[in-house]
Order: C-alpha cells, then structure tokens, then sequence
C-alpha cells in the first residue's frame, strides 16, 4: 500500500466533480491512490464491502470502450451499488435534448453521472447542471482516471513517484495531457517527445508547469524521443490515430515512425525501466511486440487492472 499522509478530511470529496486532475491537490490524489491501494488489497483478501449499496452510477457512452465500461460496471457491483449503461442510441441527448435537461433529469435518478464522450465542454456543460457528481471516463482533452491508474501502477512497480522519470512517447493527446498533470502533482519527473505538429495543447503544459513549480517535479518538451527516453524509469505511449482520428492514419504513420517504441529506443532506458500503455495497442504500430509482450518490463495488464481500484476509490469518495 502507498505510505504517504495525507492532511485531508475524506467527507471534502463528497458530490466533488472528477473532470480533471487539475481539480485536486496533490494530498486529494494520494488519498484517492491510498484508497484504491486498500480496496485492491481487501479485493485479494476476499473482503466484501457495501459502502455504495443502494446507490447507482449513470454511464453515458459516446464511443466504444472495453476497460472503462467494465471496470465502472465491476467497480460499483463490487462496491454494492448499480451501474446503466447509457448509449445515445438510450438517451434522448443522441435526437438532441440540451444536455442541461438531461443532466437535471439524470440527477433525479442517480446518484452519480460517468460520461465518455469526445467534447470536454460537453462533460463541463453536464457537471454544470447536475446536482450529482459528474465523472470524466474520457474526452479529447483529458483521460484522468486513466492517469490515476497509471499512478497507482508506477507506485506499485517503482515504490515512489520522487527519484524517477516517467516517459511518454507519442501523440499529444488526452492520455499525455493527463499524464503530465499527474506526475506534476505527484512531483515526479516526466518528459513528453512528439512529432512536429502532434504536441501536447500549450494550455495544458503551462497548468502543469506551474504545478511542477510546487512539487519540484521537471517536465521536459521536446521533438526528439531519444532526448526524452534517456535514463527513463517508465515508457509509456499509446496509439498513433486515437479515436475521431482515423482518417489520418497513413500520414500519422510517417509521421510517427521514429517514435515507435522498440528495441533501439528502449536501449536509452534504465535497464530496469517498466512499458506502460492505456490500451488498446496496435503492436507494429506505436510498439513492438517485443516490448509489449515483454513480461520483464511491460506492466499493461496491471496498469489495466489498477483501473478497476482507482475508479472504485473514486466513486466511493464522490458518492459516499
């Protein structure tokens, strides 16, 4: 389990909106990591528990997903709650209700609103008008439970977040935009190589520099994946054509082809380096297989797994 001590008071994460990291301080992210590290612990030991019996997770769905949709679902079933499932082809929201009617509605429901979807201004516009917590799962400009599971999984493995630098390697995404909060608020060390032209939004970096500013941690930006994968701890990448982005699949791939992570690239690493990816992965794409696959370094299943335990910490401190 993570030893940090937090200065905070469980109940100030009540009804509290979980749309980015950017939102909670860095004692609010140990917490919710500490929490997921007790509940995955009780988990293996076969402990039960009922905090969210009777209480029940909204789950609206914009696009597909395997480890969201199942690990929210697992999680609250776990937790003695109830999860539905929302497609649009469910919700009058996909024939076009205002989004504030279906916030207000679903509030009357529910007792908590998890939304993936490809607008973050449509998951801000959501938490505006309901009365219950609202839970970013996804959105073109962040993928914070994601993060967190990232987080818990690099603690796990490295047995701190000071001393160690993170890596991502790839598109400028949700997924790297969320990273770099993370590990600013955690105080590690992170350094984030794309293509010219695929960066990370200029935004985003400048919130979580000023955040790196508090914690001692270092973020790197560059062009030049080797700069940025020298004496790395973690490598993490993800696909080269997230989703909404498929047409641009065959420019993407010249584009990103000395960013593909293989064995010439990890050679920079520590010799003791772990392989992160959020999946799904193209392997021959943005990573070999051999890296992938590899069970000395690759640590994918459980960073997917991790998503189960910080998503439970997170319902279970949003809602009760």
């Amino acid at each position: 389990m993570l030893q940090y001590e937090t200065k905070i008071d469980a109940k100030q994460l009540k009804g509290k909106d979980f749309l980015t990291l950017l939102d909670f301080s860095s004692d609010e992210i140990f917490y919710l990591l500490e929490l997921a590290s007790k509940m995955k612990k009780e988990q293996k030991d076969g402990k039960i528990s009922n905090v969210l019996q009777g209480r029940s997770l909204g789950m609206i769905f914009e696009n597909a997903s395997t480890r969201t949709r199942v690990s929210f679902e697992v999680g609250m079933t776990q937790l003695g709650g109830h999860a539905l499932f929302l497609s649009p082809r469910d919700l009058q929201i996909g024939r076009g209700e205002p989004i504030s009617d279906t916030a207000q509605v679903l509030s009357r429901y529910v007792d908590a609103i998890m939304v993936r979807t490809n607008s973050h201004e449509k998951v801000e516009e959501l938490a505006k008008y309901s009365t219950v917590p609202v839970i970013n799962a996804l959105t073109d400009f962040y993928h914070p439970c994601q993060a967190l599971a990232d987080l818990l999984t690099i603690y796990e493995h490295k047995g701190s977040f000071q001393g160690n630098k993170l890596v991502y390697v790839g598109d400028g995404n949700n997924v790297a935009h969320s990273l770099v909060i993370a590990a600013a608020k955690v105080g590690m060390d992170i350094a984030v190589a794309t293509p010219v032209g695929y960066e990370m939004n200029s935004d985003i970096i400048e919130k979580a520099q000023e955040v790196a500013k508090t914690t001692g941690a270092t973020i790197l930006i560059t062009n030049d994946p080797i700069e940025a994968v020298s004496d790395a701890d973690i490598i993490y990448t993800d696909v080269w054509a997230s989703m909404g982005f498929e047409s641009e699949q065959k420019e993407r791939e010249e584009a990103f082809g000395p960013f593909q992570v293989n064995h010439s690239l990890v050679s920079y690493a520590k010799s003791d380096y772990i392989f992160l990816h959020c999946l799904p992965a193209h392997r021959g794409e943005e990573v070999t297989a051999e890296i992938i696959d590899d069970s000395k370094h690759s640590v994918i299943y459980d960073e997917a797994e991790n998503r189960l335990h910080v998503q439970k910490a997170i319902l279970a401190s949003v809602i009760k």
